[in-house]
């Protein structure tokens, strides 16, 4: 089977960056239904993030009259037995997101696509950020000596809505179709 083409890898990714946003969410309702409202509205964040990055790869696919069919997105874990798994499935799901930008950026160099390969740049330095803030959380999560620590911590770095995401879309940042929430 031949290598997938930065054209098919694009289209994956949009559903892989889907699929993301709706585990955060289902992540963001345990925090919830668990009486943790930093740490749910931090995930219930993340999701639309997740979908923004999606909306942007859809939005360069459209910009480049590339055909595309929005794939579907898959079953999430909803069950989780204590505060530190559905972190550490969120860590884990942030480095296999950096392995498939990773592969993307692979891809369009390639195919000699200069295009491409800038384009991915931006979700290069945007999944260094998601990697270290989450393995940040993880740390705190295991070294807190109780949940109102991460629930404090989260207040403290991520308050008022002003977290590093979405204050720093500046002129490099993708355009999302449809436009970001």
């Amino acid at each position: 089977m031949a290598a997938e083409t930065f054209d098919e890898l694009l289209t994956r990714q949009v559903g892989n960056e889907l699929a993301a946003s709706h585990q955060y969410i289902a992540v963001a309702v345990w925090f919830d239904s668990q009486d943790l409202p930093q740490l749910a509205r931090h995930f219930y964040r993340q999701s639309l993030e997740e979908r923004n990055h999606a909306m942007m790869i859809v939005q360069y696919i459209l910009d480049r009259d590339l055909p595309l069919a929005i794939p579907g997105v898959g079953e999430v874990r909803n069950d989780f037995a204590d505060v530190r798994e559905p972190l550490a499935l969120a860590l884990a799901q942030e480095q296999e997101v950096t392995e498939q930008i990773k592969a993307l950026f692979a891809a369009a160099r390639a195919e000699v696509d200069p295009l491409g390969e800038q384009f991915m740049l931006w979700f290069l330095k945007e999944q260094v950020e998601e990697v270290a803030s989450m393995t940040t959380l993880v740390n705190i999560a295991a070294r807190a000596d109780n949940l109102f620590d991460i629930e404090n911590y989260l207040a403290r770095e991520h308050g008022g809505g002003n977290d590093h995401h979405h204050a720093g879309h500046g002129s490099g940042t993708p355009e999302a179709a449809g436009g970001a929430v």
